[in-house]
């Protein structure tokens, strides 16, 4: 077969790019769902650059060329018959590392919303301490914390921690499965058009404060900080997640975009709020450990300011990766004029 090379480059170098960047894009981001369209092209895209490949080599022209067409053939073929993705372990990882910062990141304004309200409730929790003593029975999250603060701070600190040994184990794994039906429980609540999800919010808010303001004004901020920093720097973001995803759903049901149907909308953000969920059980799971096996010791067997530096040290660690992993520089567009393109030597 004989053909004009230079203009063939000239009029199938766009397709060839069109499928490069699409490629890419799958590559990035493994779990990213392509749409009916985008598939149909893909798979247009990735037919006719075998058709070229094969034009190529029966013209015995252009090598260099005819290396990068069996590229990406080669990497359109993986794509499309799964040889790319069959490790599970990588799969996890690049999901991991990709698309759950992604996803935070683009749907940041609901996480925002979250935060706030948890600080509403923590703001009107802490402001009721102070000015009403009395309400601390109807404020604190659990019955346990309405005793005196002094009095549970030297019981922690003199008591016999070797009694936790058997129940760690326990006390984690139960720890782990509350904290995920509750994060489970707050973002169905946003099938309620997002309201039980802010009330939620305000609630744990307002128990938190509570808490806060109730050991802070008995003297001990230093225990309070050992005690919550260490499960509550990556706990609470885990909840907050989950009403970032229960606000993603309220956001579909509302309607922003009125101009798709309630089924459509619900699709468009099904792979957001299964990943987000899945991101605060993962948060709270680590929670559940960390808090059963060291938030529970207190000083002398474990100073204070390493509890903190820990707890610090996880709150950094864990903003890095929300707001930093998974991001991609600027590229260009796939360009392929540095190949050859004939004996003229002319770039089309």
């Amino acid at each position: 077969m004989i053909i004009d090379v230079p203009r063939f480059l000239m009029e199938e170098r766009k397709y060839w790019n069109e499928l490069e960047s699409l490629l890419r894009r799958v590559e990035r981001e493994p779990f990213a769902n392509l749409s009916l369209e985008e598939v149909k092209r893909f798979h247009f895209l990735y037919q006719r650059a075998c058709a070229d490949l094969v034009k190529l080599q029966t013209s015995a022209h252009e090598p260099g060329v005819t290396r990068y067409l069996e590229s990406l053939v080669g990497r359109g073929y993986g794509e499309i018959y799964h040889t790319a993705r069959t490790d599970r372990k990588m799969q996890f990882v690049g999901w991991l590392t990709g698309t759950l910062p992604q996803t935070f990141r683009r749907q940041i304004r609901c996480f925002l919303l979250a935060a706030c309200l948890t600080a509403v409730g923590a703001g009107f929790g802490a402001g009721a301490m102070v000015a009403d003593p009395d309400s601390k029975a109807y404020l604190m999250p659990f019955p346990e914390l309405s005793g005196d603060p002094s009095e549970r701070v030297r019981m922690e600190e003199t008591g016999n921690r070797s009694e936790l040994e058997p129940m760690k184990a326990r006390f984690s794994a139960y720890l782990m499965t509350h904290n995920i039906r509750v994060a489970f429980f707050t973002l169905s609540l946003g099938a309620s058009w997002g309201v039980g999800t802010a009330i939620v919010l305000l609630q744990n808010g307002a128990g938190l404060g509570a808490v806060s303001a109730d050991y802070i004004l008995a003297g001990h901020l230093l225990f309070l900080l050992g005690w919550l920093l260490p499960h509550g720097a990556v706990e609470i973001p885990a909840i907050l997640v989950a009403a970032q995803a229960g606000f993603v759903l309220a956001g579909a049901l509302i309607g922003r975009a009125r101009s798709k149907p309630l089924v459509a909308r619900l699709r468009d953000v099904s792979v957001d709020l299964v990943t987000l969920i899945a991101g605060a059980a993962l948060l709270l799971v680590w929670a559940g450990i960390v808090e059963a096996f060291f938030s529970q010791y207190h000083e002398p067997v474990l100073p204070y300011w390493a509890k903190i530096a820990f707890g610090f040290g996880e709150l950094l660690l864990l903003c890095w990766y929300l707001f930093f992993v998974g991001r991609v520089g600027p590229t260009s567009k796939s360009d392929i004029s540095f190949l050859p393109v004939g004996a003229k030597g002319t770039r089309s």
